[in-house]
């Protein structure tokens, strides 16, 4: 898609221009840096010990959960 030199809130708003229902992140500092409420996206944040995959693999059933009930604007913490 071309998103790789995107900064944070370019990634947020073209995801929320292309109807993503979600944008989901392991940056913590996301929702401190950008006014999530200004897009039409739900922002969750996975918080692990490590940002690999074996760390984030548990928190798969959370986010399973989360996404069957996520708000636009809105930010969810999953892991804390």
């Amino acid at each position: 898609m071309g998103w790789a030199a995107k900064e944070n809130g370019e990634l947020l708003q073209l995801a929320s221009n292309l109807l993503f229902d979600a944008f989901i992140t392991v940056d913590q500092r996301l929702s401190y840096q950008q006014d999530v409420t200004r897009f039409s996206i739900a922002v969750v944040v996975l918080v692990a010990t490590r940002n690999k995959i074996e760390f984030l693999l548990p928190l798969a059933p959370e986010l399973r959960t989360v996404l069957g009930e996520i708000q636009p604007g809105k930010v969810y913490r999953i892991g804390v």
